[in-house]
């Protein structure tokens, strides 16, 4: 019977279309995946999108759009992506199917009825961003996660036991110390555990954009309880049919689940602490690793410096975007990405050292021995340099199950392209192009030594690789005749294995080389990329519909004319088209400690709550703004007042000599329309 392993992916929250950050995940899964198939194991590989939360239903309303109209768009943009990519993924679970909505609500009663659940109320802080409860202090704190400030929420919630699972967890965390990995981040949680846990809230009742709690549909699961479910919905967890009764038992528990950083709490902490409320098995692993950084910053598209995989799959292709990300960074650290270091990393390891050793192995080869694999001379023609090819293929194999084992991708790929650049200077040293304008049987039987030596090695190289770079080795497997890659036995790769008089396939250039024109192509479609999801972006601030807690600058009868306005004071329709005037519905309204004239108010745009501070405390009582319509201008640069950071402006009027009047509307609008 063959061993399973079962990987996972986070699954993708649908705020925004997918970018190369999504695709470091989702490369080191399938190459990982790609690897315990050719070592035999039965593969099963997970990846999805997280579809439900306030953050979506807010970001679809802005958008003119129902919930499931968006989350079908961007869920559909990542799968494409990943089918594009040639990602191998078993099943691709969606949190807004039937099957997994009906398991959660299963996995919900589990907890519930083991005791882990009950019924309150939640007063305080929480983040829509990240979709977090946080220990925040006071009204429109910043999340410690990401920084954005909070709302406050005062909602009937079902809470989860987790106080009770302290013990347990660092006892898990102690007796299992690999089921962390890197050891920082087991660090961090152990850390947060230490700390104290409290009970978690599991279900919201102010929003609808969810799973319904079993028996009272006035409250939605909880998104995280509700997206790390996804992990046993998808192999039969919780499904009244047998046959994915017998498909939970076979791969759960999970081997790896790979996430990326910041969401370790929550797979760390909660996940495990759900699965031992519902009596359910622990995964074996959970590997986090580090943030791909642009411009020494994380990817994000608040700051715009997302970087689309398909640019680079438009001019470099896939491989080379799975090389660069698994070579350049140590996995489970931070990493740069440009392209420079792309095209850099793609001419000196790909062009210049797998491509070109294919290239010139196998065009020799096809010159001098009419395409057929020649026999290794074992008499005077052999020399000790072919022996050392020899031992150090034997070594690399060794070395590389190793590192693939542990996950130090970079390091695997530098020590299998150790053997390139060996045989690269083993063919430099022994000339087989001078040795093939001989005619004695020496240098003959020398040239078959050279060039079967030089082949065997490149075999060993592409088997290794073929996870990492699956159809730039599945090319190289065929020039060498070997048919298709994916079905050799990784675990019995030996030296020695290629047979003598195989038959080579049509010799081709695998990668060819990129100049400097590949960094500009590269550069310009981001430009227009960017540019276009600027003009598309329906509302300032951060585009995944989260609370960017932007706070409104300035008093608000300050006009934005200014900004945009030509000497002579007249603006053209282009600069006023630059003004984005939105809808919002203050939710809190409070005073400014030590200001008479400010009131920090959290006003609702639709695709986010945003922090104002606004000079209208004299003209207004705070109670009665509590679900007043506003005018906000948008898109103004942050400043802060009182210590309070801002970005935008509350609209208003301001007679001479009087005090400023909100601007209002007569009709019923929809929070986040713009104005026009």
């Amino acid at each position: 019977m063959s061993r399973k392993f079962y990987i996972t992916t986070p699954i993708y929250y649908v705020n925004a279309r997918p970018h190369i950050g999504h695709a470091y995940t989702t490369i080191a899964c399938d190459t990982i995946a790609r690897r315990q198939r050719m070592l035999g194991a039965d593969t099963f590989f997970l990846t999805g999108t997280d579809e439900h939360g306030q953050k979506i239903e807010r970001a679809a309303q802005a958008a003119g759009k129902t919930p499931q109209e968006l989350t079908n768009e961007v869920s559909a943009a990542f799968r494409s992506l990943w089918d594009r990519m040639g990602i191998t993924y078993d099943d691709y679970i969606r949190t807004t199917e039937d099957r997994h909505k009906l398991r959660v609500q299963e996995l919900f009663r589990r907890i519930r009825n083991n005791g882990y659940i009950y019924k309150g109320t939640y007063t305080g802080q929480y983040c829509v961003y990240d979709e977090l409860y946080v220990d925040a202090v006071g009204p429109g704190a910043d999340c410690p996660e990401c920084g954005r400030p909070t709302e406050t929420v005062h909602e009937e919630n079902y809470f989860f036991k987790l106080s009770a699972f302290e013990d347990k967890l660092l006892r898990l965390y102690t007796d299992q110390p690999d089921f962390i990995r890197p050891e920082t981040r087991r660090n961090e949680v152990m850390s947060f555990v230490r700390s104290g846990l409290r009970d978690l809230s599991i279900s919201r009742s102010t929003f609808s954009w969810g799973i319904l709690v079993p028996d009272d549909p006035k409250h939605v699961i909880y998104v995280w309880l509700d997206a790390l479910a996804n992990y046993i919905t998808a192999i039969g967890f919780g499904s009244p049919d047998q046959a994915d009764q017998q498909k939970f038992e076979k791969y759960w528990p999970a081997d790896l689940q790979m996430i990326g950083k910041e969401i370790v709490r929550f797979h760390c902490v909660y996940w495990p602490a759900f699965l031992m409320a519902a009596g359910l098995a622990l995964p074996h692993g959970i590997m986090a690793h580090g943030w791909l950084l642009f411009e020494e910053n994380k990817m994000s598209k608040s700051r715009g410096n997302i970087v689309r995989a398909e640019t680079i799959l438009d001019v470099l292709g896939a491989d080379a975007l799975r090389y660069f990300l698994l070579r350049e960074i140590v996995f489970g650290q931070d990493g740069s990405f440009s392209f420079d270091a792309l095209v850099q990393r793609y001419n000196a390891d790909l062009a210049n050292g797998l491509g070109n050793l294919a290239s010139r192995t196998l065009t020799m080869i096809a010159r001098y021995f009419r395409s057929e694999v020649p026999y290794p001379s074992h008499t005077a023609a052999r020399r000790p340099a072919d022996d050392a090819i020899a031992d150090l293929s034997r070594k690399t194999i060794s070395e590389c199950h190793t590192l693939f084992d542990q996950y130090q991708f970079s390091r695997a790929l530098e020590t299998a392209w150790g053997l390139v650049a060996a045989v690269d200077k083993y063919i430099v040293e022994n000339e087989p192009w001078a040795l093939g304008e001989k005619q004695d049987e020496e240098s003959r039987a020398r040239l078959g030594t050279v060039l079967y030596t030089s082949a065997e090695a490149l075999r060993i190289v592409t088997a290794l690789a073929h996870p990492v770079i699956p159809d730039s080795t599945t090319k190289i497997w065929a020039q060498l005749g070997l048919g298709e890659t994916k079905k050799f036995p990784l675990s019995e790769l030996k030296w020695g294995q290629l047979h003598l008089g195989t038959k080579l396939g049509n010799v081709q250039a695998v990668f060819p080389r990129a100049d400097k024109t590949a960094i500009e192509r590269m550069q310009k479609m981001e430009e227009r990329d960017a540019s276009a999801a600027t003009e598309a972006q329906p509302a300032a601030g951060s585009a995944s519909g989260g609370t960017f807690a932007a706070q409104v600058g300035g008093a608000p009868a300050t006009s934005a004319r200014s900004a945009v306005s030509s000497s002579d004071g007249k603006i053209s329709i282009d600069d006023f088209a630059k003004i984005d005037l939105r809808v919002g519905q203050i939710r809190v309204a409070e005073r400014v400690k030590g200001a008479d004239k400010l009131l920090r108010l959290e006003v609702d745009i639709g695709t986010e709550v945003r922090q104002v501070v606004a000079g209208i405390a004299e003209t207004y009582e705070p109670d009665s703004l509590i679900g007043r319509k506003v005018v906000i201008v948008a898109n103004l640069a942050p400043r802060k007042l009182r210590g309070l950071e801002s970005n935008g402006m509350i609209v208003a009027a301001s007679p001479e000599g009087g005090k400023p009047v909100l601007c209002s509307f007569l009709e019923d609008v929809p929070m986040g329309t713009r104005l026009k």
